[in-house]
């Protein structure tokens, strides 16, 4: 069946006096996987999360100009780091007296000091949650929380955005303009909100969590499956909403999801870097703790639930089902499909419905699925979703109707911005016309 499981490898930079080319590379790869800690560490200055954008490119333009000169530095993403939160120091700085300043934030000015080594990971998380819950303020609209988040911590671009919402660029770029504005604006508070503050918030955080993971789970467009910089942060910030709701059965539940979904890495892909399908994983390699923090998370989303399980506690529940399964034939496609329909109940979404035609297909078989892929044909949200063709052409294949299948997937493959992604499609249009 069509279920990817997505890996990239990304080199660390070496450290030395490389070409032009390879620094500006280098800054590249650096600053996409860092800039989410670069944004917070400079927002938690000037708590304003526009200003932190611009201070983090600021920090862009001076390794663009001195790594090709010095070679990158031995711990490039705290340079960035380091550098961005002069400049916001510096700024504030400018903007009012020192001493005003030095009575508002007390002694961090004083405290930023260069560092070589990274920042502790739970002052990181700190400020990555501000961040979070400060994109997910009630005073922006959803559209405009997910494309901000997107931007500052997804690293993605406004075009990545635009494409994976199927929304047009400049409205993309309009939505984060004007969110950045409106929490200056607003002067909404760059801090992770108490009580009945944080509790308004809580559904949004945990699906911009869950967006987070999976833009690093599944890259929207580039070389790489997977960007596992984005995966990590996403598992810190659900742990450690963990220890700040640990009566939130949701929370716990999204926490189960991702350590799930995170054990699989070490089978995801060959070594050569290629992917490998879900179907053809090596079981053995995945990751048994992170599955135990898994099965440990889900009970404790059960035990302080009291109601019917929210859409996180389903979706753990149809991953649990995965990783008890030793084997691929061993799978509970069953369970799967039924959890996936009760999800459609809760939560609908056409991918849910695509995700459940899935189940179905192994479970009940492909001509079942089909009618149930579709009758999902005219959705608008799956207009242009490769997985939909790559799906159908899946289920046409099983039923020997190879002609259709091989323009689905020539359908899915022109649709995917992964190059990864359409690599594997083509390779299966290769499969078909030599009958394997």
């Amino acid at each position: 069946m069509w279920a990817v499981e997505r890996q990239p490898t990304a080199a660390a930079p070496e450290r030395g006096r490389p070409g032009t080319d390879d620094s500006r590379r280098a800054i590249e790869t650096v600053f996409r996987l860092e800039s989410p800690r670069v944004v917070a560490a400079a927002a938690r200055v000037v708590r304003d999360v526009g200003i932190a954008e611009e201070l983090a490119q600021d920090a862009l333009v001076a390794a663009l100009e001195q790594w090709p000169r010095d070679g990158v530095p031995d711990n490039p993403g705290a340079w960035l780091t380091t550098t961005a939160r002069r400049r916001a120091v510096d700024l504030v700085r400018r903007r009012e007296t020192y001493a005003r300043k030095l009575a508002e934030l007390g002694r961090d000015l004083d405290t930023v000091q260069p560092f070589e080594e990274p920042a502790d990971p739970d002052d990181i998380d700190d400020d990555l949650l501000r961040l979070v819950f400060t994109a997910c303020h009630p005073v922006l609209s959803a559209e405009a929380r997910t494309a901000l988040v997107l931007r500052l911590l997804g690293g993605l671009s406004t075009a990545e955005i635009a494409r994976a919402f199927l929304v047009p660029e400049p409205t993309v770029a309009q939505r984060i303009v004007r969110a950045k504005r409106t929490l200056a604006r607003r002067n909404v508070a760059f801090e992770v909100p108490y009580g009945p503050d944080r509790e308004a918030r809580l559904g949004s955080v945990l699906d911009v969590i869950y967006l987070i993971f999976n833009e690093g789970y599944a890259a929207t467009a580039g070389d790489d499956w997977l960007r596992p910089a984005l995966c990590e942060d996403a598992l810190r910030l659900a742990r450690r909403l963990q220890g700040l709701m640990p009566k939130e059965p949701e929370v716990h539940a999204l926490a189960s999801l991702l350590e799930f979904q995170a054990s699989r890495t070490p089978a995801r892909t060959d070594p050569d870097g290629r992917p490998v399908l879900l179907r053809d994983q090596d079981r053995r390699r995945w990751n048994r703790m992170l599955i135990t923090r898994g099965i440990t998370a889900l009970a404790r989303a059960e035990s302080a639930g009291s109601g019917p399980p929210g859409p996180y506690a389903l979706q753990a529940a149809i991953a649990a089902c995965h990783a008890h399964a030793y084997t691929y034939a061993e799978t509970d496609w069953r369970t799967i499909a039924t959890l996936y329909g009760l999800l459609a109940v809760r939560s609908p979404s056409p991918v849910v419905e695509l995700n459940r035609a899935v189940a179905v297909s192994m479970a009940e078989g492909p001509a079942e699925a089909l009618a149930l892929v579709d009758a999902l044909a005219g959705e608008p949200a799956l207009r242009d979703y490769h997985l939909l063709p790559s799906v159908r052409g899946d289920l046409l294949t099983r039923l020997g109707r190879t002609a259709e299948a091989r323009a689905e997937l020539e359908r899915a493959a022109a649709l995917t911005s992964n190059t990864r992604e359409r690599d594997l499609l083509l390779e299966r249009l290769r499969d078909l016309d030599d009958g394997s």
